[in-house]
């Protein structure tokens, strides 16, 4: 074990998901304050030693990202000059992500400013699950720790029958996403070829693979105004397949993502809690399921505090 004392402190973004991650720890989560003046600057309180300890912050930069991103920052700076050994940033959803490349002439790659900014500010390492992109790995100057939410969610669909089963791609994108899950099932692939005329929006044009009188899974990182999902669960029914059920490792679910899903022909949602859901702001959907990360944070955590493998949480 190393000598130095591990300590577990969380954000406002997900601090349920950090009270799992520090029940799975056996540890209690740090003392600190997040506060809010009434100008909007946001002030952190460690009320407790941290020097020479190994920190492990739990903050998710969801909605409100920037809100949820500052917290994250002030905090790592705060960590550093009260002389922690080392900070981890332990992200399970990285805002910003998808703005990892230029599409068009003079467009920002934010996804690498927020890298630089959470290394300037001085964490020594990160850990996320399901990055939009993995080249968002190859942004940051330091050790990052890319955790997989499928294993996660094949385990979950591992009691349905799969011989008329198929794990089905929303796009090109998510190829990889959808063959590794399919490898865990022992099933076939099947990969929907879209476009994106607009931001939030995508026009389907065919299908890759046999659906027909098939049950499918459709995977994805993540869910967010939860168009494309329906549009191609409906798409797929039309084609022929008999059940829909679609999973996501992010439940963004942006309105009017819970309308859409609620109405859509999609039998189940299975999604995890790296994202708190609000349903009062986000509205409700009868069809949600979730698990928890917690146990898959909680190993990575212990791992990497004990300078041990973390990749073998994940080998197939």
């Amino acid at each position: 074990m190393s000598s130095n004392k591990m300590k577990l402190f969380a954000g406002n973004a997900n601090y349920p998901l950090a009270e799992e991650v520090a029940e799975y720890l056996g540890l209690t989560l740090g003392a600190a304050k997040v506060k809010t003046f009434c100008d909007g600057e946001i002030a952190i309180e460690i009320d407790e030693s941290v020097r020479g300890a190994d920190i492990f912050i739990v903050q998710p930069t969801c909605n409100p990202t920037n809100d949820n991103l500052m917290e994250l920052l002030i905090m790592i700076d705060a960590m550093r000059r009260a002389s922690a050994q080392r900070i981890t940033a332990v992200m399970p959803y990285y805002g910003y992500a998808r703005q990892e490349r230029k599409t068009k002439a003079r467009d920002p790659i934010s996804a690498k400013l927020v890298a630089n900014l959470i290394t300037a500010a001085g964490a020594d390492r990160v850990i996320s699950l399901d990055l939009h992109a993995n080249a968002i790995q190859g942004f940051f100057d330091i050790p990052v720790d890319h955790l997989p939410g499928v294993p996660l969610l094949a385990e979950y669909y591992r009691s349905l029958p799969n011989d008329d089963l198929v794990v089905v791609s929303p796009d090109l994108g998510g190829v990889t996403r959808a063959r590794s899950m399919a490898n865990r099932l022992g099933v076939d692939i099947a990969i929907i070829d879209k476009r994106r005329p607009a931001a939030n929006q995508a026009e389907i044009m065919h299908v890759i693979g046999d659906i027909k009188g098939k049950r499918v899974i459709m995977v994805d990182d993540m869910i967010d105004t939860g168009g494309t999902i329906s549009k191609g669960a409906s798409v797929l029914m039309n084609m022929g397949a008999t059940e829909i059920f679609a999973c996501c490792t992010h439940p963004v679910f942006s309105p009017p993502a819970m309308e859409r899903l609620e109405a859509s022909v999609i039998t189940e949602v299975l999604t995890t809690n790296t994202i708190p859901i609000n349903y009062e702001k986000q509205g409700t959907c009868s069809k949600i399921k979730t698990v928890s990360v917690a146990p898959l944070l909680g190993e990575a955590i212990l791992r990497i505090h004990e300078n041990l493998s973390v990749s073998r949480l994940f080998s197939d």
